[in-house]
């Protein structure tokens, strides 16, 4: 692994199991410090980014416009942008919301569904908080990305073959053993 390489990450609607399972690759992640500085991650807690990177790990899908802002700056400061598993690239559990109208998805939610009490009969907005998209989009519906990452989360030995592809200056080529479990 003969450069070193910088690196960032962040996430939109998901879970952070991808986060989780880039973190299972354990003792290597100490044979990659000498060759991969982190720029931004949720371990660094950076809350403004601008600087270029040459890999950008993006997990999650969009479902409201800060999400979308938060796709659209990360993309232009990363080389190479990787969708990191099945929310980020199919959008994910979330998606399900995808067959059903925004308007009847929050009226179940904060007016007819078994288990709400909501006396004012009102849909909460707060022009504070981000609102809310008319659906669940996958990242490369909205930007471009270069490399995907699948799984639901993709397994920690994945995350090393792409970081170690491109420490190598290779294409990334996802092996079946990165995503065979049995």
């Amino acid at each position: 692994m003969p450069r070193k390489i910088t690196l960032a990450t962040t996430s939109l609607a998901g879970c952070f199991g991808c986060h989780m399972s880039l973190l299972d690759i354990d003792l290597v992640l100490l044979d990659l410090v000498d060759h991969v500085e982190i720029l931004r991650s949720p371990l660094t807690d950076i809350k403004t980014f601008n600087r270029q990177v040459d890999v950008g790990l993006i997990e999650g899908g969009v479902c409201n416009d800060e999400n979308l802002h938060v796709l659209r700056e990360f993309r232009k400061n990363c080389n190479i942008l990787v969708s990191v598993g099945e929310c980020a690239i199919m959008g994910g559990l979330p998606a399900l919301r995808n067959d059903v109208p925004l308007q009847e998805c929050l009226s179940e939610a904060y007016l007819n569904g078994p288990t709400v009490s909501n006396p004012q009969h009102v849909i909460p907005h707060d022009p504070h908080l981000p609102k809310i998209l008319d659906r669940i989009y996958p990242c490369h519906e909205l930007v471009k990305v270069d490399v995907f990452l699948p799984g639901c989360p993709p397994p920690a030995k994945a995350f090393f073959e792409l970081i170690a592809s491109v420490l190598e200056g290779k294409n990334f080529q996802l092996s079946r053993a990165a995503t065979r479990f049995d």
